[in-house]
């Protein structure tokens, strides 16, 4: 089992109370009580930061006030004290300490942290809390040690490869920040035991080769069996890993992707 050093990486500070809120934990279950997500249930309690993903505040230059850690994130997160007085949280890019400075706007100099439109962005400019549509807040790259990549730019649209190795059209209206996200050996860290996920609200995952016919297509036979399938099947009957393409043919976002992604160990 191992862990991050946090109290070498973070400031120690207690977390901003006006940014908290209550989580109740659903286990993984809806409305009536069914289970749509497996996998999920008990766990610590944990309170929800309330991260700034919009960046609506332009062109008023902000501090990192703390360097914080995030329950239900992997990356870091920091309080941004802006000039103007008010307090967000913010995702913290890869090197950004107390004391560091960031801004938003279209003029912005091309430097870590700070925020612009694609379209102001040079290729070759790792970038992360990317927006996929204009004014909606950053949807891309906001795990830890993640960074995609400005490849071009093209007809109003910026072509940026993500860490899926995807190559996506993205509207040069669209912001994103400078930089790579922090936290970069959260990657390194291996639970090591069984009660640590449950401490996580991670539940026990069964292999399909371990249950019966009736609960998986991989299930039956007489001691251990291989699958007996070409290609390996969800306990719902539907193509999984291994490779296997599982993206809808007709999505609505085929249009904007340049370079499908390559999947498994050898393409990445």
């Amino acid at each position: 089992m191992t862990t991050l050093p946090y109290r070498e990486l973070l400031s120690g500070d207690a977390p901003h109370k006006s940014l908290l809120k209550k989580k109740s934990s659903r286990g993984g279950r809806n409305a009536f009580g069914r289970i749509t997500t497996r996998h999920q249930g008990g766990g610590h309690k944990r309170r929800l930061r309330d991260i700034d993903f919009r960046y609506d505040k332009k062109n008023i230059p902000a501090k990192i006030e703390t360097v914080e850690y995030d329950p239900f994130r992997s990356a870091f997160i920091g309080l941004a004290l802006y000039r103007d007085g008010e307090r967000r949280y913010v995702i913290l890019p890869k090197g950004v300490k107390v004391g560091d400075s960031f801004i938003v706007g279209e003029n912005a100099p091309l430097t870590q942290g700070n925020r612009l439109p694609l379209g102001s962005i040079p290729v070759g400019t790792f970038v992360y809390n990317i927006e996929l549509s204009p004014g909606a807040g950053a949807a891309l790259v906001r795990s830890a040690g993640n960074f995609a990549e400005v490849v071009a730019h093209d007809a109003g649209y910026a072509q940026v490869k993500l860490p899926s190795t995807e190559i996506r059209k993205i509207s040069d209206l669209a912001w994103a920040s400078i930089g790579a996200v922090g936290n970069e050996e959260y990657n390194l860290v291996v639970i090591g035991k069984a009660g640590r996920s449950r401490w996580m609200g991670i539940r026990p995952t069964v292999r399909g080769t371990a249950m019966n016919p009736v609960d998986h297509p991989h299930g039956g036979g007489e001691g251990k069996q291989g699958r007996g399938l070409r290609r390996a099947k969800s306990k719902w009957g539907k193509p999984t890993g291994k490779g296997q393409k599982t993206r809808r043919p007709k999505k609505y976002s085929n249009t904007f992707i340049i370079a499908r992604r390559k999947v498994g160990k050898r393409n990445k």
